[in-house]
């Protein structure tokens, strides 16, 4: 394959994320050896951070979600790889279910990339703070949520960003390229939310034990559970 003969020169490429040179990656009919490339990047970076995502509730939680993230990340792209591929031609980008799916692996492949590099600034401020204890941490718990929300959305942005500034240059216009992006975002939030609620716990609550996965991970939904959360704050209004 031009230009990527082993991962360093992926990631090199995916570190300066030149559009053009992305783009043309969409065009070899060398194989696959790209996609899988991407996907070691997902699990290396979200791996890591996965880890540092954990570790405040404890070393276990921390290879729990280690673990946890990057399969969410790719149970997400295999589900909706099909309807991804659908909506694209559906929406005239004019792209192949090959070329879907590696646009899609490449945007989460540079969001892991930066979570990845996030990570160790992630784990030293973990450590930095108070670990949990019975009947308190509460402080400490919902910082590092919100501390890891803005990591993530920094990341998801700039990955966004790029799969977007990627799209314009391998579809027909710019608006087809927002629309598809947008399509895209819709199917994979939708089931990535819902597979979240399955995969839960990710940042370990300090009331309650350490787990893989929740008891009964599969009754109810993300979407029950948030509207609940939408009418008991309404009733308490």
């Amino acid at each position: 394959m031009a230009g990527v003969q082993n991962m360093g020169d992926f990631l090199k490429s995916l570190c300066r994320a030149n559009d053009r040179e992305l783009s043309d990656w969409l065009d070899d009919k060398c194989g696959y050896r790209v996609h899988f490339y991407a996907l070691a990047t997902i699990f290396s970076g979200c791996g890591l951070y996965g880890f540092a995502i954990g570790y405040w509730r404890a070393p276990l939680q921390g290879i729990y979600s280690g673990i946890k993230l990057p399969l969410l990340i790719l149970l997400t792209c295999l589900a909706n790889a099909l309807l991804n591929s659908i909506l694209a031609m559906v929406l005239g980008s004019r792209l192949t279910f090959r070329q879907t799916s590696l646009c899609i692996l490449l945007g989460f492949s540079l969001f892991s990339l930066i979570a990845g590099a996030i990570s160790p600034v992630a784990f030293f401020l973990t450590l930095s703070l108070p670990g949990p204890v019975p009947g308190g941490s509460v402080v400490e718990h919902s910082l590092i949520m919100v501390i890891h929300t803005f990591f993530i959305a920094y990341a998801g942005i700039v990955g966004n960003w790029k799969l977007y500034q990627l799209l314009k240059l391998s579809t027909p216009s710019p608006a087809v390229a927002g629309q598809t992006l947008l399509a895209w975002l819709a199917g994979n939030l939708f089931l990535g939310a819902q597979l979240s609620f399955v995969f839960r716990p990710f940042f370990g609550n300090p009331h309650m034990e350490v787990q893989f996965l929740r008891d009964h991970p599969m009754a109810g939904n993300f979407y029950l559970v948030l509207f609940d959360s939408i009418r008991t704050l309404i009733e308490s209004i």
